[in-house]
């Protein structure tokens, strides 16, 4: 913040440094008549500064962001008509063998309106580009806002959907180990010690915005492997992932809703069933696929939330806009989920 207001103050003085060095600079190796530089140029300049800065600092804020257009051009017109009269009576004044000599050569000058319109136009020049340049800042800044305004909402919002997930995913486990308590005892111990483990990644490693691709992989592996458990030997579970290192970041805890949703729509305790979970990833593009059996539960089965997919899906547009492709369908009496993220 500082550094940026010592280069708009080292700007504002070269800027008006060149104006008031533009006499030499344009007659370079000509003498100058000091009081002519003064009468014609400075003076003006002067004056032009005052209207640039009074406009900048004050009656653009006051009148013209507020509406108030009829006082705001009032005041600049009586403004310029001061400067005008201010400029003709230091003339009159201090300059006068200038002003007699340029009346001797010129006595047939322009008409007095023609006279007071070129020097009202010869102040429009530093009164726009006030209102150019105080514009310009303005909508800079409302811009910043804006954008600051939709970060932390998409934040918020990610945030939300974030918490949403963890007791969901904590919820449909504990019931998963509560079905196995009474069947089998040492698989629940099991269970609660591997649910322990996610649920340490799930609050100390998934606060990051994004997390190696690696490090998600493990999640998923120690969750499928976890909720093998409370599948029968008529469910056949097949997953591959990448087992090299891919140096992908990705948002954390996006592909586990869907393994969760092969599970729990994917198993029957009468009828052998598959769930295939594959994982590729080319470059920095990360390709994941489930396939599973179809069997869709009954309308009073109230086990779970239903809000995994949506969840995913709104994650999805929050996280990859226009970098993700999500489908679902049903094939074969196969329910399939692609999931497809570009991550660079």
């Amino acid at each position: 913040m500082i550094k940026n207001k010592n280069i708009t103050l080292l700007s504002h003085i070269l800027v008006w440094f060149v104006l008031f060095s533009m006499p030499y600079l344009l007659s370079y190796g000509q003498e100058q008549d000091i009081n002519r530089v003064v009468i014609h140029f400075w003076i003006p300049l002067v004056l032009s500064a005052v209207l640039f800065y009074l406009n900048y600092f004050v009656l653009i804020d006051k009148f013209l962001f507020t509406k108030k257009t009829v006082w705001f051009v009032g005041i600049n017109v009586i403004c310029i008509a001061l400067f005008i009269y201010f400029k003709e009576t230091v003339e009159g004044a201090f300059f006068q063998n200038i002003v007699k000599k340029r009346v001797d050569s010129d006595s047939s000058g322009p008409p007095f309106k023609m006279f007071i319109y070129v020097q009202m136009v010869s102040y429009m020049a530093p009164l726009l580009f006030s209102i150019a340049l105080k514009t310009t800042k303005r909508w800079v800044k409302t811009e910043a806002e804006r954008k600051e305004a939709t970060n932390f909402k998409l934040q918020s919002e990610l945030q939300h959907l974030h918490y949403q997930l963890q007791p969901h995913f904590f919820f449909n486990s504990l019931n998963n180990i509560y079905a196995m308590v009474d069947i089998s005892p040492d698989q629940a111990k099991t269970s609660i010690h591997s649910l322990s483990k996610l649920m340490r990644y799930m609050l100390y490693e998934t606060s990051e915005e994004s997390i190696a691709l690696t490090k998600e992989i493990d999640f998923m592996k120690k969750y499928i492997e976890l909720m093998k458990l409370r599948v029968s030997d008529k469910t056949v579970v097949n997953y591959s992932f990448p087992s090299a290192e891919t140096g992908i970041k990705i948002a954390p805890l996006l592909f586990i809703s869907l393994i969760e949703n092969a599970f729990k729509h994917g198993v029957s305790a009468s009828k052998a069933s598959t769930i295939d979970i594959n994982m590729t990833c080319d470059n920095q593009t990360v390709l994941f696929t489930i396939e599973n059996h179809n069997f869709p539960k009954k309308t009073e089965d109230k086990s779970g939330s239903g809000i995994g997919l949506p969840n995913i899906k709104k994650r999805l547009e929050l996280l990859y806009p226009n970098k993700n492709s999500f489908k679902t369908f049903v094939k074969e009496s196969r329910f399939v989920a692609q999931l497809e993220i570009e991550t660079n």
